[in-house]
C-alpha cells in the first residue's frame, strides 16, 4: 500500500513549523539554565517530540493537557526510581521505559515522548542524576509548563485550530435539541475501538465528525436557499485562514430571490465579529454545510 498524500494545507504546515520553533526555543533556553548543555541535550529531545504533537496535531488525543503533563511527570518519577533502585544500567533503562508505558496506560495519560523522559533519567549522566526526584519538577514540569503555555496561546491565535480539543464550539451533527441524533454516536466508536483493542491518537468526537463528513462527501449535497434559516450557523468548509462560521441574525423574506435577504454575523474564523448581508441564494452558495453549537455562543 502506498503512502497517502497529505491533506494538510501549506498554511497549516507553516503554522506547525512556527509553533515548534517558538516552543522548543523557550524549552531549550530554560533547560540549559538548569542542567547545562549535557543535561539539556538529553531532555530537550523528549520535549521536541511533544512539540510535534502539540503543534502538528493539536487536536490529537495524545496532545491534550493531561497526557502531556501526566505522561511526562509520571515517566520522570519512574525513570528516577529505576535509576536509584536498579544497579544494572541497561536493565534500569528498559524498565524505566516499559514501566512508564504501563503507568501511562493505567492513568490514561499516554504521551509517547514520556518514554524519552523516563530514559533520560537513567542515562542522563551526573547533570541529571544529581537532581534526584527534583528532575520531575525542574526541568521536566517547567518545560511542560512552557510548551503547554506556548501551545495554548499560539494554537488559539489561529481561528481554525483548537487547543485543548474540548474548547471546540461547533459540531457537524445536531444534538437532541435539534430533534435529531448523530448517525454514529461516540459510544459506538468507543465500543468499536475496544473490539479492535486499538489506541488511536484522535478523539472519538473527531472520529464521529470524520465519519459524518465522509458520508456527506459520499453523497454531495448543495444547500438550498430554503435551508438557510434564521438563527442557524453555517460554515464554508474551507481550510486554513479562509475558514469561517456565520450565523444568520436577521432576514427579510421575499418570494423574489433577488429581494430575499439575510443578515449574518461571523462568529468564528475569517473576519470574526464582522457582519454583512446578501441574498439567501448567495449565502447558500457560500455555505458548505450547517453547524450546531456545542454550547451557547455569544
Amino acid at each position: 500500500m502506498g503512502l497517502e498524500r497529505s491533506s494538510v494545507s501549506n498554511t497549516e504546515k507553516l503554522v506547525s513549523t512556527l509553533g515548534g520553533i517558538l516552543g522548543i526555543s523557550l524549552v531549550a533556553f530554560f533547560s540549559f539554565q538548569v542542567t547545562g548543555a549535557a543535561g539539556a541535550a538529553l531532555i530537550v529531545p523528549s520535549m521536541g517530540a511533544s512539540a510535534v504533537l502539540m503543534f502538528a496535531v493539536p487536536h490529537g488525543k495524545l496532545s491534550q493537557p493531561w497526557p502531556l503533563i501526566g505522561g511526562h511527570l509520571i515517566s520522570a518519577v519512574i525513570g528516577v526510581l529505576c535509576y536509584q533502585l536498579i544497579p544494572v544500567p541497561f536493565l534500569a533503562a528498559g524498565l524505566s521505559v516499559g514501566l512508564a508505558i504501563g503507568a501511562m496506560h493505567v492513568t490514561k495519560s499516554i504521551h509517547p515522548p514520556g518514554g524519552a523522559t523516563a530514559l533520560a533519567a537513567v542515562i542522563g549522566g551526573p547533570a541529571i542524576h544529581q537532581l534526584g526526584y527534583a528532575y520531575a519538577i525542574t526541568p521536566i514540569l517547567l518545560n511542560v509548563a512552557i510548551i503547554f503555555a506556548v501551545a495554548l496561546v499560539f494554537n488559539n491565535v489561529f481561528p481554525w485550530r483548537r487547543y485543548p480539543a474540548g474548547i471546540v464550539k461547533f459540531t457537524d451533527t445536531p444534538g437532541p435539541a435539534a430533534g435529531k441524533h448523530p448517525l454514529i454516536d461516540n459510544e459506538h466508536i468507543e465500543q468499536a475501538l475496544q473490539d479492535m483493542d486499538l489506541l488511536m491518537d484522535v478523539t472519538t468526537e473527531d472520529l464521529r465528525q470524520l465519519f459524518t463528513l465522509a458520508l456527506q462527501h459520499a453523497r454531495p449535497m448543495q444547500l438550498s436557499a430554503k435551508q438557510i434559516r434564521l438563527g442557524h450557523y453555517y460554515t464554508n468548509g474551507q481550510h486554513g485562514a479562509e475558514w469561517s462560521v456565520r450565523q444568520i441574525i436577521d432576514e427579510s423574506t421575499s418570494p423574489d430571490p433577488r429581494k430575499d435577504m439575510v443578515i449574518y454575523r461571523v462568529v468564528e474564523g475569517h473576519r470574526i465579529r464582522s457582519s454583512d448581508s446578501c441574498t439567501r441564494e448567495v449565502f447558500a452558495q457560500w455555505a458548505s454545510r450547517e453547524l450546531y453549537p456545542q454550547s451557547p455562543t455569544k
